[in-house]
């Protein structure tokens, strides 16, 4: 099952953390994976340990939110590996510098396009890229990682990517009513809280965070990895237009 042999596939923002387990993941089920990552050194670090594993990938360097840079790379890459099958939205910027937990009432509306740009218009510009040929194939996964702040309200100062996430949200649900019938499936993972760190037991507000997760641990980059392996396989055909919560259980709580 899930086997992805002959499928081509891009995990943006794929240079580390959820965005490296999954290209290792989709290759592991024989994928050839595009990974992207604004920075070189990063995307090629991970198409060396796929390639050390036994697997198949190649380098897509371009920043999410230029719509001209992606259009370019998608078309070398299907020159190259064939036309791209999967697309896997990861690349978002919680933690950079302009995006840092901040209340509403302070933040300089400048420090909102930040935002917007990667994780609402990067989506846009990946899906632009790839969704003619997917179409055009008859076959196609869209998988949008997004975030629990997306689907509910939290005091700890992330407003503006919560809208955002929201807004991919919205999005993944109108653009799956939009090409179902075309083949292409759209779905959503709503991800709890997976440092992109090893976690250091003396951090009392890590611990506290920890505390509210049923399963008790935080995520790994391993758990959505699983969960896009499925999504993106052909056994996934009926699952379309939904956002799927992986956190552990933190969203009960």
């Amino acid at each position: 099952m899930f086997d992805l042999t002959g499928r081509v596939a891009l995990v943006t923002g794929a240079g580390q953390n959820v965005g490296a387990g999954i290209a290792r993941a989709l290759a592991g089920r024989g994928a050839v994976v595009a990974v992207n990552d604004y920075h070189a050194d990063r995307a090629e670090r991970v198409v060396q340990e796929i390639v050390d594993a036994g697997g198949r990938a190649v380098p897509a360097i371009f920043d999410v939110t230029d719509l001209e840079a992606a259009t370019r790379v998608v078309r070398s890459v299907a020159e190259t590996e064939g036309p791209i099958g999967i697309l896997v939205n990861n690349a978002g910027n919680a933690g950079a510098e302009a995006v840092k937990m901040a209340q509403f009432v302070d933040m300089d509306p400048k420090d909102w396009h930040s935002t917007f740009d990667v994780n609402i218009f990067g989506v846009l510009n990946c899906c632009k890229a790839t969704l003619p040929s997917m179409i055009d194939q008859g076959w196609g996964r869209i998988i949008n990682i997004s975030s629990a702040s997306g689907l509910r309200g939290t005091d700890i100062g992330v407003s503006i990517y919560s809208a955002a996430k929201a807004g991919a949200l919205g999005f993944t649900r109108a653009l799956a009513a939009e090409v179902g019938k075309s083949g292409v499936t759209v779905n959503a993972i709503a991800l709890g809280m997976i440092p992109p760190y090893e976690i250091k037991a003396s951090d009392p507000v890590l611990g506290e965070r920890i505390a509210s997760i049923v399963v008790g641990r935080a995520g790994t980059p391993d758990d959505p990895a699983a969960l896009a392996v499925y999504l993106a396989s052909s056994e996934a055909s009926w699952m379309t237009g939904d956002t799927i919560l992986l956190n552990g259980g933190s969203y009960m709580r």
